[in-house]
């Protein structure tokens, strides 16, 4: 009897481990316990910001995180992109402001900072040189060479030197606009090999929304609420072209592997139509004032208007997106298919084998396409689905 009951605890025993284990390898998708690290401006900026500036950050203060009742320097009105990429590879912790004291970075850090450029010398931020060289302080000690070859990194930068460009040259002829974007180009590609010869492996590189159709970019230039300022969008276009390529080219040292998140086009869908996606407002802010309401959110001293529901917005301030928006974005990042994300999604990314060459590689035809033109004959390839 006493065999019986010992035999039917073993068995007992066992069913619950096998249940467990069952459960872990389908809450984290069989992912393994990698980090994320992310690089570029305000868009991924988790409250670097508040750390390096001496004035007081709109982001820290309401309605900045009014959907999580927890304005933390995040540009949203509740969690950031990186915060549902993080959440979907199973890193039970919110991935912090590398630049704030004390905080854990063992599953990643945000080295992102609002205004940050590629080039120039932005004022209380980084360049994304900056912010990698900081990361290489900080490698030593919290993250080893195997961890950090497995781990993601995210980058979305370029936005600001486009905009600074266009405000400055606002009469740039074609071969001007070409040669700055060339730079910026170069620039970005430099720093991305610098990041890779510290040990990073695994890359997701977030194309240039189209800039002209920001509320503050059509605040700013005039445009109308049907109209995107089509300079700044002709400038992303350039930009976006050349990194698909320039990452094919970079995918030939041993051990690259990368993706490419078009993000142009997934804003321009939801530009375009917003009803499919469930949007209502899409070319003005949430919060702010203007035109477009597209200044001042959360400033002391602004009469900033707050939109009632700001999930029927697609962007809560004049440049960033609501949280709602962002969930997509995360989404799409870690399961679409090519016709957002390619050659892989970020969950595919994660699982590759490390040092294996890459199987495929980024085609240009969804990204040319798309921005060429996206028309309702879009509707039999699915686009509405990203």
């Amino acid at each position: 009897m006493a065999g019986k009951c010992n035999l039917a605890s073993v068995l007992g025993g066992f069913l619950v481990l096998t249940l467990l284990h069952n459960l872990l390898n389908v809450s984290g998708q069989n992912i393994p316990a990698v980090a994320l690290f992310t690089f570029g401006d305000s868009n991924f900026d988790a409250g670097n910001k508040q750390t390096l500036t001496k004035a007081n950050v709109a982001q820290g203060f309401w309605p900045y995180g009014k959907s999580r009742d927890d304005p933390n320097g995040k540009f949203s009105d509740g969690f950031i992109t990186p915060d549902f990429v993080a959440k979907f590879m199973g890193i039970p912790i919110p991935i912090p402001a590398a630049l704030k004291p004390n905080v854990n970075v063992s599953r990643g850090a945000s080295f992102a900072v609002a205004d940050a450029t590629l080039l120039g010398a932005p004022v209380e931020s980084l360049t994304l040189n900056q912010q990698v060289r900081k990361f290489n302080q900080m490698k030593a000690e919290n993250w080893n060479d195997d961890f950090i070859k497995k781990s993601v990194f995210m980058i979305y930068i370029g936005a600001n030197d486009y905009l600074n460009f266009t405000k400055n040259n606002p009469n740039a002829d074609a071969s001007a606009q070409q040669a700055f974007v060339t730079s910026v180009t170069n620039k970005l590609k430099n720093d991305i090999s610098l990041l890779y010869s510290s040990g990073a492996s695994k890359f997701v590189i977030q194309t240039l929304a189209p800039l002209g159709c920001l509320p503050i970019v059509r605040q700013d230039y005039n445009t109308g609420m049907d109209q995107c300022h089509e300079l700044l969008n002709n400038l992303a276009k350039q930009h976006n072209e050349k990194i698909g390529p320039m990452l094919n080219e970079l995918a030939r040292t041993p051990g690259f592997q990368f993706t490419v998140f078009d993000f142009y086009s997934v804003i321009l869908r939801r530009t375009q139509r917003p009803s499919n996606y469930r949007f209502f407002v899409t070319n003005a802010s949430c919060c702010g004032v203007g035109t477009h309401n597209a200044y001042g959110c959360g400033l002391p001293n602004v009469h900033s208007k707050l939109c009632e529901y700001q999930r029927s917005y697609l962007f809560f301030d004049g440049r960033h997106n609501t949280e709602k928006a962002q969930e997509s974005f995360g989404h799409l990042l870690f399961g679409a298919d090519p016709n957002v994300i390619q050659p892989m999604n970020v969950r595919e990314l994660i699982v590759y084998p490390v040092d294996e060459p890459m199987s495929e590689v980024w085609l240009p035809t969804t990204s040319a396409m798309v921005q060429a033109s996206d028309s309702s004959s879009s509707a039999s390839r699915g686009y509405e689905f990203y």
